[in-house]
């Protein structure tokens, strides 16, 4: 939609240079007019899908178009279907702000149901119109005298390649979608079946048979007590101590922390009572939001979660069982991101498993050979080894004076506030280095990030801005300051983890340095002093046009300002 207004005249204003040439023309333009833009998203999981229907209603003149790689939308729950996969988030709460769902039917959502609520909005919003499915993008890159990303992208179903442009691209393709095999010599010269936990094969037939499981993070302790009691043997290794927790929001969920289906009378007091609804979900996320004083690693919390954790961990698998030694870690509770596993402990005691402490020397053609000589014989080996954490992208992304993300993020990825980069004009992205993803949903933090960069595209469109890049002074600044606070944190102890790009004691890169609420906040008020700003034309305030403002266009209540005398300090109140 085109906002208009009266002018005054319909010829331009010009005022004379010193040898009589035109200096300066008035824009005849209200000031508040939003110039047409294209924005390009890649990825239409969560993070796409929000940005999408944020776009549609407060943005006008944009025009969207999203690429996805896979056959449809939802992201890592389109991809993920191993067998047991499911959120460690109360589904309730694993959910947008702006479309809650009363009709979970579980307390921890599995994938399956999951990946259809996301389907089911797509629908209900028609936001399938904004995706092009089956699409990779395979290299991007700016130009900075047309102040563009020009980018080209395969369609999977025919193998064409074409170019595409637009004035903003972001990146919302999330953070552990790129999998990859361990570094296990021999790994593919293993004559059973092999599978990857993110890459699993539905067809394969794994009941009744003998299977390695390698991985106890978020999948491994999903996977294993959904197939140990259907399989003939369950072999699983124990590389690494983790502290195995019930899940998030665990006062809320079943004895133990054990998931729980809904009744049909609670979905309808959730359907028939919005405001009862509305406190049940505030309840369990402000549970969730208290967890980041456990992350203090000498606060009284930090040690009544290891002490819980081990109280716990003692009584499923046995006051006196010798895998005890093997899996109570000495790092902090939340150096890696907490492992809820309903079951899995409680599965490691059973006749058909076994849990394998000694070190894997190489992958044979039968199964796999220890460090002691032994071959442990299996039909599957399944590999929940997680991904590629390096924040790096798949495909070239050229920006400024022709460097690489790639090249940037090489040693560390370094970022702002999680959603910009140095030398990457107009280039926006979610859950980004700096997010923070340790100890909640993800879907209340993609929401605040949509706000944050429309806010930024917003500026750019009505105040004839051509390009805005972070600074590298600022993320150095950043930078500094969360190298510095996380000494104080769990997530700084001596652990190997993906929120220290895979690193024992390297970098803590992934995180934000405080809390959810910390970060939401950190937003509420963009530091524009952070951002270079590279302007369409030489004078800074030609977006102030012909003296006329939008909001008094026709049909507008030119008198707005008497219905609220409070509003404009609304500032105060997010303090």
């Amino acid at each position: 939609m085109t906002n208009s207004a009266a002018t005054n005249g319909s010829d331009p204003i010009i005022t004379q240079g010193t040898k009589g040439t035109p200096a300066y023309t008035v824009d005849e333009k209200p000031i508040g007019t939003a110039r047409p833009i294209r924005v390009i998203a890649i990825g239409a999981g969560a993070s796409g899908l929000n940005f999408a229907r944020q776009i549609e209603l407060h943005m006008p003149n944009v025009d969207l178009t999203i690429y996805e790689k896979n056959a449809d939308v939802g992201g890592t729950w389109f991809e993920n279907r191993y067998p047991g996969c499911a959120c460690d988030i109360p589904a309730h709460n694993y959910q947008f702000t702006w479309e809650p769902n009363p009709n979970w039917s579980t307390f921890y959502a599995r994938a399956p149901e999951i990946l259809e609520y996301f389907r089911n909005l797509a629908r209900k919003y028609e936001l399938y119109r904004y995706v092009k499915l089956s699409h990779r993008v395979v290299n991007a890159e700016w130009h900075e005298d047309k102040g563009i990303w020009e980018l080209r992208i395969e369609d999977s179903t025919t193998g064409a390649i074409f170019k595409d442009s637009c004035d903003f691209m972001i990146s919302a393709s999330g953070i552990l979608n790129n999998w990859r095999w361990p570094d296990i010599p021999g790994l593919h010269s293993f004559k059973g079946k092999l599978v990857h936990s993110a890459a699993w094969d539905e067809d394969l037939e794994w009941r009744g048979k003998k299977v390695a499981v390698l991985g106890c993070g978020s999948s491994g302790v999903q996977i294993v007590p959904t197939m140990q009691p259907e399989v003939e043997h369950l072999t699983t290794f124990i590389r690494t101590p983790t502290w195995i927790t019930a899940g998030f929001a665990q006062s809320k969920a079943g004895p133990g922390g054990a998931n729980f289906a809904f009744s049909n009378e609670q979905k309808k007091k959730f359907q028939n009572d919005p405001e009862a609804y509305l406190h049940y979900r505030k309840d369990i996320e402000q549970e969730l939001n208290t967890r980041f004083k456990f992350i203090l690693k000498d606060s009284p919390e930090q040690a009544e979660s290891v002490q819980f954790s081990i109280n716990e961990m003692k009584k499923k698998l046995g006051e006196d069982s010798p895998l005890l030694k093997y899996m109570i870690p000495s790092f902090a509770v939340g150096c890696r991101r907490p492992t809820p596993g309903n079951g899995y402990l409680e599965s490691l005691t059973k006749d058909n498993v076994r849990v394998v402490t000694s070190s894997i020397a190489e992958i044979v053609p039968d199964g796999v050979k220890l460090t002691t000589g032994e071959v442990i014989s299996v039909d599957i080996f399944v590999c929940a080894t997680g991904f590629d954490i390096s924040f790096r992208p798949r495909y070239p992304v050229v920006g400024l004076n022709g460097i690489t993300l790639e090249e940037q993020w090489k040693v560390k990825p370094d970022g702002y506030l999680s959603l910009a980069v140095p030398n990457f004009p107009n280039h926006f992205m979610f859950l980004g280095p700096g997010a923070p993803i340790g100890h909640g949903s993800v879907l209340p933090i993609t929401e605040h990030a949509t706000k944050y960069i429309l806010h930024m595209i917003r500026k750019c469109q009505t105040q004839d801005v051509k390009s805005v890049t972070v600074s590298q002074e600022a993320v150095d600044d950043f930078n500094e300051h969360i190298q510095e606070f996380m000494k104080r944190t769990a997530w700084s102890t001596h652990c190997r983890s993906w929120f220290k790009n895979g690193t024992v004691d390297g970098p803590i890169v992934a995180l934000h340095p405080g809390s959810r609420i910390h970060w939401f906040h950190m937003l509420n008020e963009p530091r524009y002093e952070d951002f270079i700003w590279r302007r369409q034309r030489a004078n800074r305030f030609s977006y102030l046009g012909n003296g006329f403002s939008t909001k008094e266009s026709v049909g507008k209540d030119t008198a707005y300002y008497f219905n609220n005398p409070e509003s404009g300090f609304e500032f105060v109140n997010k303090l």
